[in-house]
C-alpha cells in the first residue's frame, strides 16, 4: 500500500470518505438533510483543503470554523457526530493508503475534530 502523493489521491479519498458518510445512520442526515450538501461542488473544496494540509499547496481559502458554526446553528453537532466522522475517515484512509502523509492526515483530522468541538463547546 502506498502513501498519499497527489491531489488526485486526495480527491479519490474524499470521494470514498463522503460516499460512506452520506449513507451513515448517525451523521449522513447532517450532510443530506441539514447542509443539503452538493457533493460535486463540495469535493473540490475538500480536496483543496487537504491538499493544503498534506502537499503544501495554497488552493483553500474558506474559513472552516465559520462553515461549521453555521452548520451547528442549524443542527447542534454532538461529540458522537465528530467521533463518527473521525472513525469513517480513519477507516477510509487505512483502506487505501499507508505512510507519512496518510498518518499526517489522520493526526490533523483528530486535531481538527478536537478544536472544532472545543470552539463549539462540545467537549463534555
Amino acid at each position: 500500500m502506498r502513501d498519499i502523493e497527489t491531489k488526485e489521491d486526495i480527491a479519490f479519498l474524499m470521494n470514498e470518505f463522503y460516499s460512506k458518510m452520506l449513507k451513515d445512520d448517525l451523521i449522513g442526515y447532517i450532510f443530506t438533510d441539514v447542509a443539503h450538501l452538493d457533493l460535486q461542488k463540495h469535493l473540490p473544496s475538500l480536496t483543496n483543503f487537504w491538499e493544503n494540509m498534506l502537499l503544501n499547496a495554497n488552493g483553500y481559502k474558506k474559513n472552516v470554523m465559520d462553515i461549521h458554526f453555521k452548520l451547528n446553528a442549524k443542527e447542534e453537532l454532538q461529540k458522537a457526530h465528530f467521533n463518527r466522522w473521525l472513525e469513517l475517515l480513519v477507516e477510509t484512509v487505512k483502506e487505501h493508503y499507508k505512510g507519512e502523509k496518510a498518518q499526517r492526515m489522520l493526526n490533523s483530522a483528530n486535531s481538527i475534530a478536537g478544536v472544532m468541538q472545543f470552539k463549539l463547546g462540545k467537549m463534555n
